[in-house]
């Protein structure tokens, strides 16, 4: 599902060159659930990035779901995200003006072509999230529980090949974050490949594997 060949990332700091990603190899399969850890600075947001297809590699080759996305222009680059990744934000990144309903559904406008059947999957979701009843709701009239299954419900919608959360619990209370995390563990546990970046020990100890980054290379992996 996932390759990483010898990825590098480095950007100009000041005059002065910065190896965020130091050369990482690294392959998920289908299904699985990754958690990336390590310490401020280890390139855990660089690789996120890049696996999200936000970034893109210095060097290196980035396979995903058997395309070499790493070579994709800023176009082709946006397209194939909003259509096979899904992203979790630690900030929900909901926009204030718009529905529940029409938050789930904003991946439909960058389409090109019309997706009437996604209405009806955004309705199916947001009832599998226990929000069926909040649809006409806007952003602050949610608690960060309900704003991260909103977010989640439309990371979902594009039924991506990929779902990435970054830090996902961040900005939870306790009771909220073991929500959230039961409802990630029950879309990964139907299929869907997950990689989730935390320095939390307990919540990267619900995934299946742990990836530790330091130096933006990988120190070590392990299956939890």
């Amino acid at each position: 599902m996932v390759n990483l060949e010898g990825v590098t990332r480095r950007y100009q700091v000041g005059g002065q060159k910065v190896h965020a990603l130091a050369g990482v190899d690294l392959d998920i399969p289908q299904g699985q659930f990754v958690a990336i850890v390590g310490p401020s600075g280890s390139g855990k947001s660089t690789l996120l990035n890049i696996l999200g297809c936000l970034d893109s590699p210095s060097s290196g080759r980035y396979h995903l779901d058997a395309t070499d996305v790493s070579t994709f222009d800023d176009e082709r680059a946006s397209d194939f995200r909003n259509r096979r990744i899904g992203f979790v934000f630690q900030s929900f990144h909901l926009l204030p003006r718009l529905t529940v309903l029409e938050n789930v559904l904003l991946p439909q406008r960058f389409l090109r072509e019309p997706a009437p059947q996604l209405e009806a999957r955004a309705h199916s979701l947001l009832e599998r999230m226990g929000l069926s009843q909040r649809l006409d709701h806007r952003p602050d009239q949610l608690s960060g529980g309900q704003m991260q299954r909103v977010a989640i419900a439309r990371a979902l919608l594009m039924q991506p090949a990929l779902l990435l959360a970054d830090e996902p619990t961040g900005n939870l209370d306790s009771k909220s974050a073991a929500d959230v995390l039961g409802l990630i563990e029950e879309v990964h546990a139907q299929g869907q490949t997950v990689v989730l970046v935390t320095h939390d020990a307990d919540v990267a100890a619900r995934a299946q594997r742990q990836v530790h980054l330091r130096d933006g290379r990988i120190e070590f992996d392990r299956a939890t």
